[in-house]
């Protein structure tokens, strides 16, 4: 008998944990997440357990929390099976250090180009080179053509790479704009995945984000299936709507109606490159 779609096991790759009652946020932060914002350890594994989400790749939030990790690390010390996670880290973190949240279930770096932008990045060669040592991710947050000033780093690291949030192209310039073909010819590589999410962050319309569907199926067929990752984002930051798990679930199904090719985005690729078991 076949699953229910909201039953399909998952692997959630871009989500958040926001706990300021147990983990206060940091003082300097420019943005602190209220309300509806928040999502604590206990809400998102009832949310997991809800929509057949199995595992989760944790993101460290520049808002609310910079460059501070403890929630993110409480997360993957009460559930090593379940969870992986990304830092942020400073640019001159040593590779003991790495080595170090390594063993407690961290697989990457975030590279928030998008927000602090390409300067911001341009000393991190000593860490990207450790975090190839280690078979380490560095998870990168792009928008428009930022990808083509950081582009010649990432490569030349040897490191992974994942693209957070399908490159965000800008809205509406049509799949020729340079940052994305940029991120299409880093698919033969072999070492570059992409989180198909985010939509609303390169959509003019409102869910489903039909505009956005023309980049979204462009990476499909260039990275195919076995370098694509499928995303919440939850608890939705700065969400320019109402956004909630269910509706996201159901858009994957539009987009792929074969549970086969769902249960590769879903499952089967982001398990193998996450090294999941």
């Amino acid at each position: 008998m076949p699953l229910h779609l909201f039953d399909e096991p998952k692997i959630d790759t871009h989500c958040h944990l926001l706990d300021p009652a147990r983990f206060p946020y940091a003082p300097d932060v420019a943005y602190r997440p209220a309300g509806q914002e928040m999502g604590t350890l206990d809400q998102y594994v009832q949310v997991m357990d809800a929509y057949g989400i199995r595992h989760a790749l944790l993101v460290g939030p520049n808002s609310g929390y910079g460059r501070d990790n403890r929630c993110l690390l409480d997360a993957l010390a009460r559930h090593p099976d379940r969870f992986r996670g990304i830092v942020v880290l400073p640019n001159d973190t040593s590779l003991d250090e790495l080595t170090r949240l390594r063993a407690a279930g961290v697989v990457g770096v975030a590279f928030n180009v998008a927000m602090l932008g390409t300067d911001f990045y341009a000393d991190t060669a000593p860490l990207l080179r450790h975090l190839a040592d280690l078979d380490m991710f560095v998870q990168v947050q792009v928008v428009e053509d930022q990808l083509l000033a950081v582009q010649p780093m990432l490569l030349h690291s040897g490191a992974r790479i994942l693209i957070d949030h399908c490159g965000r192209p800008a809205p509406g310039a049509g799949l020729d704009q340079p940052g994305f073909q940029a991120l299409l010819a880093l698919a033969p590589t072999g070492r570059v995945a992409v989180k198909l999410s985010g939509f609303q962050k390169f959509s003019t319309e409102l869910l489903p984000h039909d505009d956005a569907l023309v980049y979204v199926r462009a990476l499909l067929d260039t990275f195919t299936l076995d370098a694509c990752f499928w995303a919440s984002d939850w608890p939705f930051l700065r969400a320019p709507q109402r956004t909630d798990m269910g509706p996201l679930i159901r858009q994957v199904e539009r987009l792929l109606p074969d549970p086969a090719d769902r249960a590769r985005l879903w499952w089967d690729t982001p398990r193998h490159w996450l090294g999941l078991i």
